[in-house]
This record gives structure tokens, C-alpha cells and sequence, in this order.
């Protein structure tokens, strides 16, 4: 164990990260960054359409929505050329780049148009069904763009202002990008988005899985574990949460089950029970049980951000990253929280959620209920409760006692 940490430390580690800062990667996690506003005002508005069922006459807001995470792929289309030019040092030509990005997706939406004149959308591909095309089409802005930055019809020394530059630089891969998008849009009559979206519906279909949903959450609470953000992961399971979601809702709409379950509203209602890898457990039986200065005060500091789901302090103040015992049953609830969430959702004994609410930061039960407003879903956090804190107890009065011996000896 003692190797492999090290290995980890030195090796993995440094290699994950500098995955994490590659331009290409960063851009994309960047891109969802800018519209997480959006995704909470949405889910403020989910929050607000509870108390229909309880106040009548209140006003209809979900339009409110629909032009907020409703039109969530536009904006990827338009933020994930923009943050690559940005990223690459490419600043003059970033905003001609997101430009063209959300103008090919649009492009790709196969709009009607009427001999009035009128131009009409499939609404739906403009929200989260759309997240694989519009980085597709963001990734691929980038790559052209990129390429013809590298050439320029003006000499450096030239008197023209560098706008005007710009102006006349851009217009090659303007044109190849939108000359593509016509050709298959409008003179092969080729729907290039249900394309893209086939090409990525294997990998949405394992995401959906029992094993893709243990396999990816569990993943992501092992890198957190040797200090390497999850966020290297987003531009794959972020699409997969946010367009299940949005899936759900429209079986919902239909009178159908939802059925995706690997949802970031799973995540946040039932395993993430005080922050990635089910932390809360540990914070509580630091604070009553410790013996041990350092777990004691530990536990004091860090069971109010953890109530809030926040756990950045505890997995590095106790710590549990790099810690060898307290490692193994943070990676045993990556497993066992997602395995038994999903058991109990597939069985139809508590409701799938089929809502956007990603208010992370709502207290652990506060949001386990709004997520599906189901009291069935609050037997299921106490039963993960219970399985939790039987996990962690061994390997803290180990810890625990570790650290008693420790202090004794200074």
C-alpha cells in the first residue's frame, strides 16, 4: 500500500493534473463553469414550482427555465471555442470563435424555414439532449480556428488596426466551418446532430448502467483521495447527468417512469452525504467519538461545512487524502452508496429524480427530499446512513488511536 500511494503521489498524480490543465480539457470545464448560474437558476425555479402542489394560483415560471438550463447547449457551443482561443493565447480571435461555434450549431439543429419567412428550432435540442454536439462543434471551431491563427494575410509589421486584422483572418475558417454545416444540413439533408448524439449514445448508455453509474462515481471519489479534482472527468459525466435528467422530465411529461438514475440529483440527494465519498459519517464520529486532540478539533471545524456538503477541510485537514486508512473506506462508499442507491431506485421503491436541482450546497435531507419530493427517499439516506458510518467506525478508532499514541509521545 505504502508503494502504491507513493507511485500515485509521485506518478499518477502529476499526470492527472497536467490533464486537468491541458487547454483543450481546461476550456471544456470552463465552458460548464459558465453556465452553472444558469443551471442553479433553473433549479431555483424546480424549487419554486414544489410549492404549486401547495399554494394555488401561483404564476407559471418554467419558461423562466427553458431560457435559462433550457438553452444550456447553445451556450457550450458558443463558451467552448471561446475558452480554447483563450487558453491557446488567442485572445483577439476568441469572440469570432465562440460566434461561429453557436452559429454551427444552430445550423445543425436543422431549422425549418416557412415562405413567410419564419424559422423554427426543435426547442429540445437546445438544452441539455444537445451537450455531446455542442462540444463536438465547440471542439471543432476550436481545432480550425486554431489552425488558421497560425496564418495571417497581413505581414506583422502592418499599419492596419489588429481588429481589422482579425476581421480578415477569421473569414477562411468562418466560411469552411458554416460551408460544412450547409452541406450536410441543407444539400444532403444529413441530420448531423442525431448523428453526433449516436456516436455518444454508447457511452450514455454505460454512464446510465448499474456498473457505469458504481464504476464512474467510485473514480471519481479515488482521485479525490490522492488530491486530484474530479473535474478532469466533467466533460464526459457531466453531459451524461445533465441529459438524463432532462430525459426523465420528458418521460415524466409523458406519463412514463423515468428511468436514468445517474443523475447529479441522485448524487446530491443520496451519496454525496457531506461532500464526494459520503464524509459526513466521519465528521460526525470525530466530533462525539475522537479521543485524540487532532480528530476532536477536526471534527469541531469541519461539521459545519460539512453539513453544507463542503469537505474540502476534513479531506485534507484529517486527512483522508493520502492517509492509507482512512482512504479505503472513503473508496468502500464510492461503491457501496451508488450500488445500493441504485438497487433500491431500480426496484421503483423510491422515485427517480426527474427534476433539475442542483443545489448542492442544501443540507444533506433538505435536498434528498426536494430532489423527488418522495419521504420514501428519506428511509434510503438513513439505510446509506447506517451502512456509512459501519464503513467508516473501524478505520477511525484505528486512525483515532493512532493519533492518541502519537500525541502521548510528544
Amino acid at each position: 500500500m505504502k508503494k502504491f500511494i507513493q507511485w500515485m503521489n509521485e506518478s499518477f498524480a502529476p499526470k492527472m493534473n497536467k490533464i486537468t490543465r491541458n487547454p483543450w480539457v481546461s476550456a471544456i470545464q470552463e465552458s460548464i463553469m459558465g453556465v452553472l448560474p444558469l443551471i442553479l437558476v433553473g433549479s431555483l425555479i424546480t424549487l419554486i414550482s414544489i410549492l404549486n402542489e401547495y399554494i394555488s394560483g401561483m404564476p407559471n415560471l418554467q419558461p423562466i427555465s427553458d431560457f435559462s438550463f433550457g438553452l444550456m447547449s447553445l451556450f457550450i457551443a458558443f463558451l467552448t471555442p471561446y475558452y480554447i482561443m483563450d487558453k491557446l493565447k488567442k485572445n483577439d480571435r476568441r469572440l469570432v470563435a465562440g460566434l461561429t461555434g453557436a452559429a454551427m450549431f444552430l445550423m445543425l439543429l436543422s431549422p425549418e424555414f416557412t415562405d413567410e419567412g419564419a424559422i423554427s428550432f426543435a426547442f429540445e435540442r437546445l438544452g441539455a439532449n444537445g451537450m455531446f454536439v455542442s462540444l463536438f462543434v465547440g471542439l471543432l471551431v476550436g481545432v480550425v480556428f486554431y489552425q488558421f491563427s497560425k496564418f495571417s494575410f497581413f505581414k506583422s509589421s502592418s499599419s492596419l488596426p489588429d481588429f481589422i486584422i482579425v476581421w480578415f483572418d477569421t473569414i477562411i475558417p468562418i466560411t469552411l466551418i458554416l460551408l460544412a454545416g450547409w452541406l450536410f444540413t441543407f444539400q444532403w439533408n444529413f441530420d448531423l446532430y442525431s448523428g453526433i448524439i449516436s456516436l455518444f449514445e454508447p457511452l450514455n448508455l454505460i454512464g446510465h448502467s448499474f456498473a457505469g453509474f458504481v464504476i464512474i462515481t467510485f473514480i471519481c471519489v479515488f482521485l479525490y483521495t490522492f488530491g486530484i479534482s474530479p473535474w478532469a472527468l466533467y466533460p464526459i459525466i457531466f453531459p451524461i447527468w445533465v441529459s438524463g435528467v432532462e430525459e426523465n422530465a420528458v418521460q415524466v411529461s409523458q406519463g412514463l417512469q423515468p428511468e436514468n438514475i445517474h443523475v447529479f440529483e441522485t448524487l446530491m440527494g443520496w451519496i454525496w452525504i457531506g461532500g464526494m465519498g459520503t464524509t459526513l459519517p466521519l465528521v460526525i464520529l470525530m466530533l462525539f467519538l475522537a479521543k485524540s486532540n487532532h480528530l476532536k478539533a477536526m471534527g469541531r471545524v469541519t461539521i459545519a461545512p460539512s453539513i453544507f456538503n463542503i469537505n474540502e477541510p476534513v479531506i485534507f485537514g484529517s486527512p483522508i487524502a493520502f492517509n492509507p486508512i482512512l482512504m479505503v473506506p472513503m473508496w468502500l462508499n464510492g461503491i457501496a452508496m451508488p450500488a445500493i442507491t441504485y438497487f433500491v431506485m431500480n426496484l421503483g421503491m423510491v422515485t427517480i429524480p426527474s427534476e433539475v436541482l442542483q443545489l448542492w450546497y442544501l443540507p444533506i435531507g433538505i435536498s434528498t427530499f426536494l430532489v423527488n419530493t418522495d419521504f420514501r427517499g428519506l428511509i434510503l439516506l438513513a439505510l446509506l446512513l447506517v451502512v456509512s458510518f459501519i464503513i467508516w467506525y473501524p478505520f477511525f478508532k484505528v486512525y483515532d488511536n493512532q493519533k492518541v499514541q502519537e500525541e502521548a509521545n510528544q
